[in-house]
């Protein structure tokens, strides 16, 4: 089959171990971040299998109808919400989505990120490279209060971490989720307002579905205290339309660190959080490690395959085999 990988930023793919599967298939493999819809469709015109890296592209239902040759798109991972199902299934497209990867890495880089901005790491070393020595101070973590928001796969991980250092940890979500934080010893919040007053740094983990989409609100930011910081690894519209870069602009919270974005990539440093001096911010680091790249890619490799050999597995959209 002709098959084509995109938004392989680090053109990581070709150096993992499961890509050897791929053998005896004519692959191309895209590096390049783009945002232009209608020109990744033109150059994907003739492949009948298309590998997609997480969600870093939409596939739209204009992007279809010039992908004319396309049979199969194999998705890294189970999310598929970014990808015009029921286009596919009218057009004869199947989609193969499957596999996930380890939740360790996102728990990772959220330390990375409350450590980094708390001790204002990213900027000391910048300083330190200008001749400068010892310009700002730190926040230690000893003592002050988490918030994990929610206790799951990633927020479990995050609060075993904050209880490592000595933190008071608060687990605000569902019922089961604060079931499982209160059988792990940990506390919940006794109401939404006081998990937003009294944390001193709050890690967002939950998914992004209609029912999560904006749940932290302008009001949530507001009552954060104006040395606090907000921590967000999971995604952008969590919090609503523009509310957080207006909220550090008001000083509450003082502080955040985020690696998503409403719309990614981020290219040229076109988005207002990257101008402000009270923002850490990182390019969508969190799964990015080589052990998550060989589960995602591995699994969707063995759905090109298992395609190819007339046996598809991971579908998410049965209709089409019944045609």
């Amino acid at each position: 089959m002709k098959v084509a990988i995109i938004d392989d930023y680090q053109d990581a793919v070709r150096t993992l171990d499961c890509y050897a599967r791929l053998k005896g298939h004519e692959v191309t493999v895209f590096n390049d971040p783009r945002t232009d819809l209608d020109g990744i469709a033109s150059r994907l015109a003739g492949f009948e299998a298309l590998l997609l890296t997480q969600q870093r592209t939409r596939i739209t239902r204009e992007m279809l109808a010039k992908m004319t040759a396309l049979k199969l798109i194999s998705q890294t991972g189970p999310n598929a919400a970014h990808i015009d199902m029921k286009a596919c299934t009218e057009k004869g497209i199947l989609v193969s989505a499957g596999g996930s990867g380890m939740p360790n890495a996102t728990a990772e880089l959220a330390w990375g990120l409350i450590i980094g901005a708390l001790r204002h790491i990213p900027f000391e070393s910048a300083q330190l490279r200008e001749g400068h020595w010892q310009t700002t101070l730190g926040t230690g973590l000893h003592g002050k209060t988490l918030g994990v928001y929610a206790y799951g796969r990633i927020g479990s991980i995050v609060a075993g971490v904050g209880r490592a250092f000595g933190m008071n940890v608060v687990c605000l979500g569902r019922g089961a989720s604060m079931e499982k934080a209160r059988a792990a010893r940990f506390a919940t919040a006794a109401s939404r307002e006081s998990f937003f007053e009294g944390a001193d740094v709050i890690s967002l983990h939950l998914p992004l579905n209609a029912e999560t989409r904006g749940i932290v609100t302008a009001a949530d930011l507001a009552r954060m205290k104006p040395t606090a910081l907000l921590v967000n690894t999971s995604r952008a519209p969590l919090i609503a339309g523009p509310d957080l870069v207006d909220a550090l602009k008001k000083g509450r919270p003082g502080f955040a660190a985020v690696d998503v974005f409403e719309e990614e990539p981020v290219l040229k440093g076109n988005h207002p959080l990257l101008g402000m001096k009270n923002v850490l911010s990182t390019p969508h680091l969190g799964y990015v490690v080589r052990e998550n790249y060989e589960s995602y890619y591995g699994a969707a490799i063995d759905q090109i395959v298992a395609y190819s050999q007339g046996k598809p597995i991971n579908v998410a959209n049965p209709e089409v085999m019944k045609g």
